[in-house]
């Protein structure tokens, strides 16, 4: 990966004026060699990943949900998939319906054949018949809340061999916390870590990530979490990578089961759901 952070020969003028990365007429200032450095800094993680896919069959296809302007998904065909990958298709997925009709007249003009847009949320997507049974690659930028639970849950639906999630405010799991807060107080000492709102807040956060990489762990998925640095649009930059290894699940299976009853989640056992997790 060159550290200089210029504009690659191949890259569409037009596309990086639309984000914002160069300016109308073409130039670079500062703000955007920083928007440029964070494009190629979140690639890096993701370009193995779809080298890994297409090595294995020329359709490669990536869904990415809560896709906003789909500036993940343009900056990704722009740079692997309009020369490496000219099979391969990317699904954008969106409530809005005008970033949707954006998108497609952004697709159409730039010539990114291989771009669809759907105008769909993250739960309705896991049931459209519209995107194929088996899908390679499954992201979810900053989608907020329980949406990427549902994305994954259509990551192990569409059985997809790479799962990579950045996730947003979730608030669901602090309110459960604090709804129990008084029952679980008197089990074990361990409740004083989300005892104070703040830290409620703060804990439920954190928590449900490591319910998450339990839930994909469960399902035979090896998990890497880091950070994603220096990505302005989000204090929260972690970046989490589910690689599909058919890797043993019980022992995740079971932990994620006993850390939902030691923190009084167990209502929540269903949105972390785990399967079949024998092996």
């Amino acid at each position: 990966m060159s550290k200089t952070y210029e504009v690659r020969p191949e890259q569409s003028v037009e596309l990086l004026k639309e984000l914002h990365i160069l300016t109308r007429d073409g130039k670079m200032n500062q703000d955007s060699r920083r928007k440029l450095k964070q494009v190629y800094h979140l690639f890096q993680f993701i370009e193995p990943l779809l080298q890994a896919a297409l090595a294995e069959h020329a359709d490669l296809s990536l869904v990415d949900h809560g896709a906003g302007k789909s500036y993940l998904g343009f900056i990704l065909y722009d740079l692997f998939f309009k020369l490496a990958a000219p099979q391969g298709q990317i699904w954008g997925i969106e409530t809005r319906d005008e970033l949707v009709s954006r998108s497609h007249a952004l697709a159409q003009r730039l010539g990114f054949g291989g771009m669809r847009f759907l105008n769909l949320s993250v739960a309705e997507s896991i049931h459209s018949s519209e995107i194929p049974a088996r899908v390679d690659i499954v992201t979810a930028l900053h989608a907020c809340n329980t949406a990427t639970d549902d994305a994954i849950r259509f990551a192990l639906a569409r059985q997809a061999r790479f799962i990579v999630l950045v996730p947003c405010c979730q608030a669901e799991v602090a309110a459960e916390l604090r709804r129990t807060k008084g029952a679980t107080l008197g089990k074990s000492a361990l409740t004083e870590i989300w005892r104070h709102p703040i830290h409620t807040r703060e804990f439920g956060s954190h928590l449900t990530n490591v319910l998450r990489c339990l839930q994909l762990e469960a399902h035979g998925y090896q998990v890497n979490v880091t950070e994603l640095v220096g990505w302005e649009h989000s204090m929260k930059n972690e970046l989490i990578i589910a690689s599909y290894k058919d890797a043993p699940r019980q022992r995740a299976a079971l932990r994620l089961q006993a850390l939902l009853a030691e923190t009084g989640l167990e209502s929540l056992a269903d949105r972390f759901f785990t399967g079949e997790a024998t092996a």
